[in-house]
C-alpha cells in the first residue's frame, strides 16, 4: 500500500497535509497548531542513531535562531511516542518529536518510500525536511538531506 505512493514529491507553493500525531509527551499536535507562524517539519528515520542524533542536536543547538526568525520545529519520525520521550531526554532536545508509526504523513509528505541503503534499494524513510508558512503552504522543500550541515543549509535558505 505505502509503495504505490512514493511518487509523492511537494513543491513550493503546495499546501502542507495537515496532520495530527502523538508527540513524545503523549499530546497531540496538529499542523494547525502551528497557523500563523513558520514551522520547519523534518522526517528522519529512526531516533537514537548517529545520523539521526545528528541531525536532531543541530535543530536544538540552531533552535533560537529559528525561533528568534518566528520558526518553529518539528521532527517526525515512525518511532513510537516512548522511543521518542528517551530520544528527547537523552540528547536534551527542545522542540516536539512526533510518532507516525502508521507512516500516514511520512507518505502525505513524499517522505516514505523507495531509497538507497548501503547500494541497495529498500523501503524506507527518506530523510526530508519542509518549511511551513504561516498560510500552510510549502516555502521550502528537500529531500534526501545530509544529516550533518543540513540544519546550517537550511537556516541559510531561509533566514
Amino acid at each position: 500500500m505505502l509503495a504505490s505512493m512514493t511518487d509523492i514529491r511537494l513543491a513550493v507553493g503546495d499546501t502542507a497535509p495537515d496532520f495530527t500525531l502523538t508527540d513524545d509527551k503523549g499530546g497531540s499536535v496538529s499542523l494547525s497548531d502551528f497557523r500563523g507562524k513558520k514551522v520547519v517539519v523534518y522526517f528522519y528515520p529512526k531516533a537514537d542513531t548517529p545520523g539521526c542524533t545528528t541531525e536532531a542536536c543541530d535543530f536544538r543547538d540552531s533552535l533560537t535562531q529559528l525561533n528568534d526568525a518566528d520558526i518553529d520545529v518539528v521532527g517526525i519520525s515512525p518511532d513510537r511516542p516512548e522511543k521518542l520521550a528517551t530520544f528527547r531526554e537523552n540528547h536534551d532536545l527542545t522542540f516536539p518529536l512526533l510518532s507516525d508509526p502508521e507512516k500516514e504523513t511520512l507518505v502525505a509528505y513524499g517522505a516514505f518510500g523507495e531509497k538507497k541503503n548501503y547500494g541497495r534499494v529498500v523501503q524506507g524513510v527518506i530523510r526530508s525536511t519542509f518549511l511551513v508558512d504561516e498560510e500552510g503552504k510549502i516555502a521550502l522543500a528537500k529531500y534526501n538531506v545530509k544529516a550533518t550541515g543540513h540544519v546550517a543549509r537550511i537556516i541559510k535558505d531561509v533566514l
